[in-house]
């Protein structure tokens, strides 16, 4: 299959294709197949031996390899499972005249940060706070001034199952909407995305503060939930939630609370906000950092803020790899006090776990719910995604990962309901999968309508006609009803 591969991209590609820096396979060059596995793996859990691994890499050098792609691969039947690795394609064209920049999509969003701010100190895109993942939807420090990603994209251009390569006029508003937000992999390979840049001024004020349960956090963080959402959405305000030792008892654990803010002003605007809207965290000039909203990218992800901003060009996780397991929940009303306390005494049962809250309001509650096919907007307080981690791989997985799946259930009766609601961009399988040998809309609404609720229906309808006989698919994909 590799060779029959190899021959007909040769054949359907009018620009030469390296194969000897771009095909990689355990059979033919294992060293550099495996590199190449474990840089794009985020997630250690995937390269456990357990774990299903692809044939082969492809790292096509050139659009047009692409298309070649998924010709060849439709006109072999590929069934297998191969990476289509876009690492090469990540070019940045910002044009800060017409408030826009056209970015192909291996960049990473660190990068496309870079080459904004390049240009402007005082312009940005609303996407993700991980600067190592790519720019494929996303939310971050402006969504509550701007929205999300997916909110800011004005063009793109896809290759399609028949191997063309398709403008937002060519593919038409039903596919152009899909992509924006529907998941990646149901309908076809993005190879650009044009998006609009969003103005930013040239001071912008960080800060953490960090509270236990011995100083008050869980009376603060019950203050939070009714604050955050309400807010000026010029702050971005989230609270980070861990285990540490206590002060007070240095053989006890406690859980922290670390409020991490993103203000779109001074210091002592955000101080007059705070003391009018949160007085209870008791901000301090102290703890306020004044800075670029680049350089605010790099406090965020949890660097120094004097580390020079062109880490973000090197496309790297800012914290080490490890194993670990994600879910994500809406929440839509206050969680009570006595709540709370019940949630710590699971949470602190555990060895590194992690909540972050992430606040909504502001203009995440003033685009529709049908806008894009991300559904989380008016009436969510915030958003949590929960993440458990550990190093020493299958030796300890089963417990982790029961874990983390018994404080998701004990968390069901303070969010979202009728759908319970998850983030597509913490693919969760626990919610469902396709089976191998196809895929049924019954099963995929199982999963899908805690995604999109809604805009389930409308991703089948786009699914259905733009590639009816599933070739772009994977364990969540968007079923077309034909397949089904």
């Amino acid at each position: 299959m590799e060779e029959s591969f190899k021959l007909c991209l040769t054949h359907h590609s009018t620009i030469p294709i390296p194969f000897s820096s771009s095909f990689y396979s355990p059979n033919s060059n294992s060293s550099a197949f495996t590199s190449i596995l474990e840089s794009t793996a985020q997630n250690q859990r995937y390269l456990l031996p357990s774990v299903p691994k692809p044939e082969f890499i492809f790292t096509p050098p050139h659009e047009s390899h692409v298309r070649a792609s998924v010709t060849c691969a439709k006109e072999l039947g590929i069934e297998a499972f191969m990476v289509l690795d876009l690492r090469k394609l990540r070019e940045v064209k910002v044009e800060i005249a017409d408030n826009s920049a056209w970015i192909q999509a291996g960049a990473t969003i660190g990068e496309v940060y870079y080459r904004i701010a390049e240009k402007s100190s005082v312009h940005a895109f609303p996407a993700g706070l991980c600067t190592s993942l790519g720019v494929g939807g996303a939310y971050g420090t402006l969504m509550r001034k701007y929205g999300l990603g997916a909110d800011n994209v004005m063009d793109a251009k896809i290759v399609d199952v028949n191997g063309r390569i398709l403008d937002r006029a060519a593919m038409g508003e039903d596919l152009f909407w899909a992509i924006r937000g529907g998941g990646g992999g149901s309908f076809g390979i993005i190879l650009w995305w044009k998006i609009k840049l969003v103005p930013v001024p040239p001071i912008v004020t960080v800060f953490t503060v960090t509270k236990t349960l011995e100083q008050g956090a869980t009376k603060l963080l019950h203050r939070w939930q009714h604050v955050a959402p309400n807010i000026d959405e010029n702050l971005f305000l989230r609270v980070l939630i861990q285990i540490a030792n206590s002060t007070v008892n240095s053989r006890q654990k406690t859980v922290t609370t670390s409020y991490n803010a993103v203000f779109l002003g001074d210091s002592q605007t955000l101080l007059n906000l705070m003391k009018r809207s949160f007085p209870e965290l008791g901000l301090t000039e102290r703890e306020c950092l004044e800075t670029s909203w680049i350089k605010s990218v790099l406090y965020v992800a949890g660097l120094p803020i004097d580390t020079p901003t062109q880490i973000l060009l090197q496309g790297k996780p800012t914290t080490p790899k490890v194993y670990f397991k994600a879910k994500s929940d809406f929440v839509r009303q206050v969680i009570p006090k006595k709540a709370l306390n019940k949630l710590w005494e699971v949470f602190l049962q555990e060895d590194e776990p992690v909540m972050i809250w992430n606040s909504y309001g502001g203009m995440m509650s003033r685009i529709s719910e049908s806008s894009t096919p991300f559904p989380h907007r008016k009436g969510t307080l915030y958003m949590i995604q929960y993440v458990n981690v550990w190093v020493d791989g299958e030796k300890s997985m089963a417990k982790h990962m029961d874990w983390i799946r018994k404080f998701y259930e004990l968390m069901g009766p303070y969010v979202s309901k009728f759908p319970r609601e998850a983030y597509v961009n913490y693919k969760d399988l626990d919610l469902g999968m396709n089976s191998s040998n196809g895929t049924s809309y019954l099963r995929a609404y199982g999963w899908g309508y805690k995604y999109f609720k809604g805009n389930f229906n409308r991703l089948v309808k786009v699914k259905s006609k733009v590639d009816p006989h599933n070739f772009f698919r994977h364990e969540q994909s968007i079923p077309p009803i034909i397949a089904s």
